[in-house]
């Protein structure tokens, strides 16, 4: 059985997106990964796209989803910190990263986040597969 992870912010355009494209690449085989936002972006920032390609990972072809596209069912959701709640999402396991939002910022910025994102995902994967979900 998969569990089924969704990252939540409010545009689902840069943080949510980055963490869902490390997600699928490193347990895809052990999750179901979506993402979403509590008002969606009309896209996926050009810089969240480019900071992600540089380390190898193509997430062009997403787009910001409403909570509302994704499975209601999750085990775990992650917020990104941008004071995004989602209490009508029953999930087993509940976190927020407490992240600065990237966009608006220089390109470095994307990156410095981009790296967070990586390593916070890596550990929620340990966790899932320690069964400390």
């Amino acid at each position: 059985m998969k569990y089924k992870v969704a990252f939540v912010c409010v545009g689902n355009s840069c943080r949510s997106q980055m963490a869902e494209g490390f997600a699928r690449e490193y347990a895809g085989d052990i999750l179901d990964v979506y993402s979403a936002g509590t008002n969606p972006s009309s896209e996926v920032k050009p810089n969240a796209v480019k900071a992600m390609d540089e380390v190898g990972i193509d997430i062009s072809d997403h787009y910001p989803k409403l909570l509302e596209e994704i499975p209601s069912e999750l085990d775990i959701v992650i917020t990104m910190g941008c004071g995004v709640e989602c209490p009508n999402v029953p999930c087993k396991f509940r976190e927020d990263w407490g992240l600065d939002d990237p966009d608006g910022h220089p390109m470095d910025f994307f990156r410095e986040t981009r790296e967070i994102i990586d390593q916070k995902v890596k550990d929620l994967i340990e966790k899932v597969k320690n069964d400390e979900i």
